[in-house]
């Protein structure tokens, strides 16, 4: 007697796995892959990173991020440069000639050959760059205090003229005991006629090479060097 059951198909025994197999794929396929986070040791060192600005800048970067130094302003050329409150620009002058009205061309000389070359020294001279109307002693004490150096010009004349002892005098008082500020500079005098105020500071010799005039561009030179 032939059983009620019928068998199964050729092939319908392997439809099931196949189905079951082709769902498991469609699950896996159908997953969104999880994002994690990457980790700035993690991520590729040719890939840049974007940065928070609590991170610290990478180390190769650092150039980018480091804040611009302020310049330093310390000198006169400028500075570089220097700044014009402070240095040799902190005053109108580099010098100021002090001198009798006899020796008047001599010192035109000097502060001609002073104010030439490339250091070009900014000089003070009584007849030329005192104010029209102003007072003599005034315009005198105001170019003292706005020079950085002074310049005796010693010679008899300078002994025999009471003015010249005031000019003297008051350049000393302007700066008691500065070393390089005054500059004597003795001409047609032996050593014995050297003013006693001076005695205490080294004098330059008219006799020697320029007249002296050389030495003390180097000595206004040398201070100028100090005020950096």
């Amino acid at each position: 007697m032939a059983s009620s059951t019928s068998s199964p198909a050729p092939g319908s025994r392997s439809k099931k796995p196949l189905g079951k197999m082709a769902d498991w794929f469609r699950q896996a396929l159908s997953r969104k892959p999880t994002k994690k986070p990457v980790s700035p040791e993690s991520a590729p060192s040719d890939v840049s990173q974007p940065s928070s600005p609590d991170s610290p800048p990478s180390l190769g970067r650092s150039s980018e991020v480091s804040p611009i130094p302020t310049p330093s302003h310390g000198g006169a050329d400028g500075g570089g440069g220097g700044s014009s409150s402070s240095g040799r620009w902190s005053k109108d002058y580099d010098v100021c000639v002090c001198h009798s009205e006899e020796d008047l061309v001599a010192a035109q000389e000097l502060v001609s050959y002073l104010e030439g070359g490339a250091a070009s020294l900014r000089c003070f001279l009584q007849l030329r760059d005192a104010t029209p109307g102003g007072a003599i002693v005034s315009e005198l004490c105001h170019a003292l205090s706005s020079s950085h150096c002074r310049v005796l010009l010693i010679t008899p004349g300078f002994l025999r003229d009471p003015w010249c002892r005031f000019q003297m005098l008051q350049a000393l008082s302007e700066a008691p005991g500065a070393e390089g500020r005054t500059i004597p500079l003795m001409s047609g005098l032996s050593r014995a006629a050297y003013p006693a105020e001076l005695r205490y500071m080294y004098f330059v010799d008219g006799r020697g090479p320029e007249r002296g005039f050389r030495q003390v561009k180097e000595a206004v030179m040398r201070y100028l060097q100090t005020l950096g």
